[in-house]
C-alpha cells in the first residue's frame, strides 16, 4: 500500500534518490532516467486522454494503460538483484503484454490498411497519442541501454510492454482520427 502524507523529504537536496530497495542513486542515473521517462510517457496520456473521455473503446483501454505504466515504472524503480527483501517487488507480467496485443488487434481491426507514413495530427487525441507514442520509444530505448549495461537488469516483460505499448499508441492514434478517416499522410519530396 502507498502512503503519501509528504510530500517533500528533502533527501533529494543533495542530488540522490532512492530506488525502491532503498538504494540511493544520482538523479541523472539510467534506470532513474528510464523511469522517469516511463512517467512521462504516462503524463503524456494523461493529456491524451483530455480528447477521448467520449471513445467508448480507446479511453478505458488507455486508463488500464496509465495504470501499467506505474507498474513498469515500480519494476523499473526496484533492480532485480535475485537477493531476498523480505517483500516481493511488483514486476509487469506477460498477460499485461498480452492484453496490449488484443487491443492493437482490436483497435486495427476497422483501420484500412496505410499506403503512407502518417504525420502526427488530425484530431488533437491523435496528435497527443503521437506525441506519446514517441516519448514511449525513448523510454524503451533507455530500457534496453539500461539492459545492456553491466551489472543492471531490466525485466524481460516490462521491455516488451514497452515495445508493444509503441504499436498500440499508433493505432490508438488512427482509431482518435476517426478511424483513420482524419489520417495526415507523408507525401515523399512534396515540398523540393
Amino acid at each position: 500500500m502507498v502512503l503519501l502524507n509528504r510530500i517533500y523529504t528533502r533527501t533529494g537536496d543533495a542530488g540522490t534518490t532512492a530506488l525502491g530497495n532503498g538504494e540511493r542513486r544520482p538523479k541523472f542515473d539510467l534506470r532513474v532516467e528510464a523511469y522517469g521517462t516511463v512517467d512521462e510517457t504516462n503524463a503524456t496520456l494523461g493529456l491524451a486522454r483530455l480528447h477521448t473521455g467520449g471513445h467508448p473503446t480507446l479511453d478505458p483501454m488507455l486508463a488500464r494503460i496509465q495504470n501499467d505504466l506505474f507498474d513498469v515504472g515500480a519494476d523499473l524503480c526496484t533492480p532485480d538483484r535475485g537477493e531476498a527483501t523480505g517483500r516481493e517487488a511488483l514486476r509487469v507480467i506477460d498477460s499485461q503484454v498480452e492484453r496490449l496485443e488484443r487491443e492493437i488487434d482490436q483497435l486495427n481491426a476497422s483501420l484500412k490498411p496505410l499506403r503512407s507514413f502518417v504525420l502526427p495530427g488530425g484530431s488533437p487525441a491523435s496528435a497527443f497519442l503521437h506525441l506519446a507514442r514517441t516519448v514511449c520509444r525513448r523510454a524503451e530505448r533507455l530500457m534496453v541501454e539500461l539492459a545492456a549495461t553491466e551489472g543492471e537488469t531490466v525485466g524481460g516483460p516490462a521491455l516488451r510492454y514497452m515495445n508493444r505499448l509503441s504499436d498500440f499508441l499508433f493505432v490508438a492514434s488512427r482509431a482518435a482520427n476517426d478511424d483513420g478517416a482524419r489520417d495526415v499522410l507523408w507525401t515523399p519530396g512534396q515540398n523540393r
